[in-house]
C-alpha cells in the first residue's frame, strides 16, 4: 500500500514538472498553464518552509554561543 502512494505521488510531481516545461515552450492549453502554476506555488512554498525550518536551527544554535 505504502508502495502505490509513493508511486502515485511520483507520478504527479512528474506531471506537474511536465506541465511546467510544456508551458515554458509557450503552447500548453489552460489546464497544463494552472497545473503548472500549481506545481510552481507548491515548490516554492516547499523552498520557503525549508529554509524556515533551517534557519531556525541555526539561530537556536547560534545564540547559545
Amino acid at each position: 500500500m505504502g508502495v502505490l502512494v509513493l508511486a502515485l505521488i511520483l507520478a504527479l510531481v512528474i506531471g506537474g514538472c511536465v506541465c511546467v516545461v510544456w508551458t515554458a515552450r509557450g503552447t500548453a492549453p489552460r489546464w497544463a498553464r494552472m497545473v503548472a502554476a500549481v506545481t510552481r506555488g507548491l515548490g516554492e512554498l516547499l523552498t520557503v518552509l525549508m529554509k524556515s525550518s533551517k534557519g531556525s536551527g541555526r539561530s537556536g544554535s547560534s545564540s547559545d554561543d
